[in-house]
């Protein structure tokens, strides 16, 4: 068959991305040619992928996919696919991959109703409303069950046709054979001691993942703690307003702030606890990226995939609402306690030898070419 999806924006270190980029191969390897329509690509195009960027241009975001969701069609009118399976919300999908939290209920929560009279909110609630109401034919790829319970709230979608998918972590994040040998020469290139103790944090989106959070608790350890402590925050986004957040906190170069990079897995074995305060997500895939490392976990109730924390003993999740005070006094906890740390790693790695968490981009492709166009 021939396969058409969509994203408004590929770059090689986003959630959603990879999710995407491994589902669309997955589709691939059973035989079916992938053609991919976006805004923006970044970084290298897959073999056998044909990487289609409308040419539409808008000053806001929302007209901008207004735009493109009409090229798109015009262009699968002149050259028709069996299947269009999209990663962003829009009307004329097939199948929608549900990465984003629910969109009505975030603007009926969080926001007033005079924003429910803007232009934007109308562009998002009706694209949203095109793949999730009763009458659309669109099936609906769920990774996160407390999402799925809201769009079934604000939207009546029949049950049938929404498909909540195990999670997807790749088997490249599991602690391989020579782990103990990849930690040492890691902790040797970042010029850490053998007493000193490494936080990590991952993921775009710095704002939404909590990283002023993980400062404040860094900045409230104890003084010999906070000597021993250091944090790498690592992900495509704007660093300059946390720059100076650390250096108001007088953290100095015990913070560094890295693009996103493909060597994750080395910070994930090098690690001391990965840090991830979040004040909303999904899913949280970096969380049992982590736990299959055997890196322990400090993170929210607000992420979708906390629950995995919990059951696998991995860690500690932080109720909500959140509580800063709350939260430093558990990073500084975890950070004196050596043997917590080595059992919720252990606890974690046994975990993750019998859990169902890898299966997400075969499932998804079985839902993808099985489901009438």
């Amino acid at each position: 068959m021939q396969l058409a999806f969509t994203l408004f924006k590929y770059f090689p270190f986003g959630g959603l991305q990879r999710d995407f980029l491994r589902i669309a191969q997955a589709c691939q390897a059973r035989g079916h040619a992938i053609r991919v329509y976006t805004l923006q690509w970044e970084g290298d195009i897959p073999p056998g992928f044909e990487v289609v960027k409308a040419p539409v241009k808008a000053l806001s975001n929302h007209r901008r996919y207004e735009k493109f969701a009409d090229w798109v069609r015009k262009d699968l009118a002149a050259r028709p696919a069996d299947r269009l399976v999209g990663f962003n919300k829009m009307p004329g999908l097939d199948l929608y991959y549900c990465a984003d939290p629910c969109y009505e209920d975030k603007a009926r929560t969080l926001r007033g109703p005079v924003y429910r009279l803007s232009g934007r909110y109308r562009h998002f609630s009706a694209y949203e409303r095109a793949v999730f109401a009763p009458e659309a034919r669109c099936e609906i790829l769920m990774i996160s069950a407390v999402q799925q319970a809201l769009y079934a709230k604000h939207y009546g979608t029949p049950p049938e046709r929404l498909h909540l998918l195990p999670p997807g972590i790749a088997q490249d994040r599991r602690a391989p054979a020579n782990a103990t040998e990849i930690r040492a020469d890691f902790r040797r290139e970042f010029h850490l001691a053998g007493d000193d103790l490494l936080l990590v944090q991952i993921g775009s989106g710095f704002k939404t993942k909590g990283l002023d959070r993980s400062l404040r608790a860094l900045a409230a350890l104890p003084e010999a703690l906070k000597r021993r402590t250091r944090l790498i925050a690592i992900g495509q986004d704007d660093p300059k307003p946390f720059v100076s957040q650390t250096r108001a906190l007088g953290l100095g170069d015990r913070v560094r702030i890295l693009k996103g990079r493909s060597d994750i897995p080395r910070f994930l074995l090098g690690a001391d606890l990965l840090i991830h305060p979040a004040y909303n997500e999904n899913t949280g895939t970096v969380l049992l990226e982590a736990v299959v490392a055997g890196l322990p976990v400090l993170t929210t109730a607000a992420c979708g995939y906390a629950h995995y924390i919990e059951e696998a003993g991995a860690g500690r999740v932080v109720p909500l609402p959140f509580d800063q005070i709350g939260f430093n006094g558990i990073l500084a906890g975890m950070l004196a306690d050596d043997a917590a740390r080595r059992q919720w790693s252990a606890s974690g790695l046994a975990w993750a030898e019998r859990a169902d968490i890898y299966g997400l981009p075969e499932r998804a492709a079985d839902i993808i070419l099985h489901t009438k166009s």
